[in-house]
């Protein structure tokens, strides 16, 4: 396990010299501006099916990605070999596609006084001492305690334990270089219920930078076996209009939509039916969305964005208004506004959230549908209109009364966002938006 042990913050300087290189000859060749970002990463991954080693994999991968500029053309290239010539020809080949790409004012880098200065240790460093051996045990102790959960679990469809490791160097002509180490671990299993005449599939799973902190592997397996019991006996609904319930494992999944319609290249494309929006009411006056990005350990955390500017926290929902766009450098350019330091993403959305938990929100909810599975891509980012399939559970009286599928759920995002009636206090966190299950007030629930 000493070898896994190698990616780590020891690895930085070394990074560090290979970007300023790249930078050297990218000057040396007659670029007049240039941006890289280098990475190494390792990790292994073990799966097991239906009490049996499927697959114990070990991988490493490195390489590096450059975008240059002369003048306002850019060319970018990339490549996964080491060496002075593969430098010398991925920054040739990014230097060709420049001089034949087409002149754009709103091409280069961020401006040098925007630049990181401070960069903030987030510790996200927290290298596994897992053998293969002891992966392997935990991902059979996963699947085992999935089978002993229940007698109609028959079947598995993987349960995979997988720890990864790497470093990420970025830097520009400006002078800026920065570079992190990081690690994420995680656990999921995936098993196969029979009975009543069918068979459901289900999951669990987590995630975590510290696979110390992973939940306990039996747990996870008898979450897994739980969940695809208890779809046994589902049945489509007759077509109506009903609160939907959203549980909290999917409820990011709106907000990432949000984000989509608010992020700047969806913007100057005219792609979003929130263009436009910037100062509107989108959400109830109680809710709120901010980015955190110097949460440590967390999932999403960063220092500086694509760009080398520092993250900061900002809201982009504020008492229900939108505040603020999902800028980059290019993208703020293109629509005539400051970047918000989020080139590459968003870092950790937290969403206001209430004291009741899930079970409160059903009780709340009296009649309708809990979602719990979502199928398909059916959105348009245009227009706002959202249709997808989906399973779950139906409620009456405030409780659940029998598993649902194939139905589809309709509705238009706008409608949906000022229509949430509250946020649960059951906060998924394993992953970069953090939220609790969202209850809506109405949608269409198209079945039988």
């Amino acid at each position: 396990m000493s070898e896994l042990e190698q990616i780590g913050p020891q690895a930085l300087p070394e990074l560090q010299q290979q970007v300023e290189s790249i930078l050297a000859e990218a000057a040396r060749q007659g670029a007049s501006a240039c941006e890289v970002a280098v990475s190494i990463g390792q990790g292994l991954s073990t799966t097991v099916r239906q009490r049996e080693v499927e697959t114990v994999e070990f991988n490493r991968d490195q390489g590096f990605g450059i975008t240059l500029y002369v003048g306002q053309r850019k060319g970018s290239a990339s490549t996964s070999a080491t060496g002075l010539d593969a430098v010398r020809e991925t920054v040739a080949a990014a230097l060709a596609i420049a001089r034949h790409a087409s002149e754009d004012e709103c091409a280069g880098l961020a401006d040098a006084a925007l630049m990181a200065r401070k960069l903030p240790e987030l510790d996200l460093y927290h290298p596994w001492a897992i053998s293969p051996e002891q992966g392997v045990e935990q991902a059979l102790a996963c699947e085992a305690a999935a089978f002993a959960a229940d007698p109609r679990i028959r079947n598995a469809d993987g349960t995979s334990l997988n720890t990864h490791q790497g470093c990420r160097v970025y830097g520009n002509s400006h002078g800026f270089i920065g570079g992190y180490a990081s690690t994420r671990h995680s656990l999921s299993c995936v098993m196969i219920a029979e009975g009543e005449g069918q068979m459901q599939r289900d999951y669990w799973y987590d995630v975590n930078r510290q696979g110390e902190l992973l939940a306990d592997a039996a747990g996870i397996g008898q979450r897994a076996a739980q969940r695809a019991v208890s779809r046994l006996g589902a049945r489509p609904v007759p077509t109506c209009e009903v609160p939907v319930l959203f549980a909290a494992e999917l409820a990011g999944g709106l907000f990432s939509h949000l984000l989509a319609a608010i992020s700047g290249g969806n913007l100057y494309r005219h792609s979003s039916f929130l263009e436009g929006a910037l100062g509107q009411r989108l959400f109830p006056e109680w809710l709120s969305l901010d980015e955190r990005p110097h949460l440590p350990r967390a999932l999403g955390s960063a220092a500086f964005d694509g760009d080398g500017l520092a993250t900061y926290a900002k809201p982009f929902v504020d008492k229900g208004e939108l505040v603020s766009y999902v800028l980059g450098t290019y993208s703020g350019r293109k629509l005539g506004l400051p970047s918000t330091a989020n080139s590459g993403g968003v870092h950790n959305l937290f969403v206001t959230h209430g004291d009741e938990d899930q079970q409160a929100l059903i009780r709340r909810m009296g009649r309708g549908l809990l979602v719990t599975e979502l199928m398909g891509q059916g959105l348009n980012l245009v227009t706002g209109d959202y249709s997808r399939g989906a399973a779950g559970f139906w409620i009456e009286n405030g409780e659940i009364q029998f598993p649902v599928q194939e139905v589809t759920i309709a509705g238009n995002l706008r409608d949906m966002f000022a229509q949430i009636v509250a946020v649960g206090s059951d906060l998924e966190r394993r992953g970069n938006i953090c939220t609790g299950s969202v209850l809506i007030e109405r949608m269409t629930v198209a079945g039988s």
